[in-house]
């Protein structure tokens, strides 16, 4: 009996330590700020991660395009870049529409904080504010809202084929597919194991997505450091991508944030903590260096953590033009900055 009694008491405490710990972490998530850059690694480690930093200067394929470029923005959260090279800017709450030179050209009220933007075919913008997805035409007037049918949905991202519009859900961990009308259709990512469907993990609120010219939705599942390949009917076909601070890996707790498709069909990718963006071919094999810490003017202390409450940096934003020039938006300074390839 005393040895029963004891592992009924190991049981108590360890199921309690489990209660504690997961109540911990959804509070680390609801409470997330960004703003903080505190990193709460030993000396010995930052020191460790700085040496990851130092990138191989070969392997930087890319070259910036004249100075950063500042944007009125207090808060700056994404940005999209148009097939006629308009940069769109979303953050505060507006929408703020550069010409190719960066001459402002429109700015576009939102009512409350954006945060996604993309441009669809037809050139109408695509805006997440709150919990609805807003249609602006390219004369600036509101085309249509539809509501996403969740309270407590952070949406992250858009991407859209010919028949679907896929917003993607950090609160839920899934992608809400909806029809040209706005009738929702589906949801995509969904944990499914009869499906093979191992489910999105979301340790902070960055979970980008982007179409891409196979058919197949591309979905960033960051805390698993996977770029994930699915069907418009939620299938998962396959996926790339490893866990590591090595120049091919994606670092820390959940990376990359942000994911653009090149015009050759490769990807760019973003990472918050060991902040790096970085190039990979069709199938996923690691090809170059955008920038690094350096090339991005980063004077904040680096760190590879792996709880959200270690690693508050912003996580910046990017895109590519059908030239293949990447803009990455610099979410903490609220800066652009243009690379072409060497």
């Amino acid at each position: 009996m005393k040895n029963q009694t004891g592992k009924i008491q190991s049981g108590i405490l360890t199921g309690l330590v489990l209660v504690v710990a997961i109540g911990a972490g959804l509070v680390a998530f609801f409470l997330f700020d960004a703003s903080d850059t505190k990193s709460k690694l030993a000396p010995e480690y930052r020191y460790d991660i700085e040496s990851y930093a130092k990138i191989d200067p070969g392997l930087i394929i890319y070259e910036q395009i004249g100075e950063a470029i500042e944007t009125d923005f207090d808060k700056t959260t994404a940005i999209a870049i148009g097939s006629d090279g308009k940069v769109y800017i979303a953050g505060d709450e507006k929408i703020v529409i550069y010409e190719p030179d960066f001459v402002t050209s429109k700015t576009i009220e939102t009512g409350s904080p954006p945060t996604c933007v993309e441009i669809d075919s037809n050139d109408t913008m695509i805006i997440c504010v709150d919990n609805f997805i807003l249609f602006i035409d390219s004369m600036g007037v509101e085309a249509a809202r539809w509501i996403v049918p969740a309270n407590n949905a952070i949406l992250t991202s858009i991407a859209t084929d010919k028949t679907n519009v896929f917003v993607a859900d950090a609160v839920n961990k899934f992608i809400w597919r909806f029809d040209r009308d706005g009738k929702i259709v589906g949801k995509i990512g969904q944990k499914d194991p009869d499906r093979n469907i191992p489910g999105i993990v979301i340790p902070s609120a960055y979970f980008d997505i982007a179409s891409y010219p196979d058919g197949l939705l591309r979905v960033v599942n960051p805390g698993r450091h996977w770029i994930e390949a699915y069907t418009v009917e939620g299938d998962r076909e396959w996926y790339w991508g490893t866990s590591g601070v090595d120049i091919a890996g994606f670092s820390g707790c959940c990376n990359p944030v942000a994911l653009a498709i090149l015009p050759d069909g490769g990807f760019v990718t973003a990472e918050k903590g060991l902040v790096r963006v970085k190039v990979y071919d069709a199938d996923g094999e690691f090809v170059g260096v955008v920038a690094g810490p350096d090339q991005l003017g980063w004077i904040e202390p680096l760190r590879v953590c792996k709880t959200p409450e270690e690693c508050k940096a912003k996580g910046f934003d990017l895109d590519a033009d059908g030239r293949g020039r990447i803009y990455v938006l610099d979410t903490l300074r609220n800066v652009i900055r243009v690379f072409e390839k060497k």
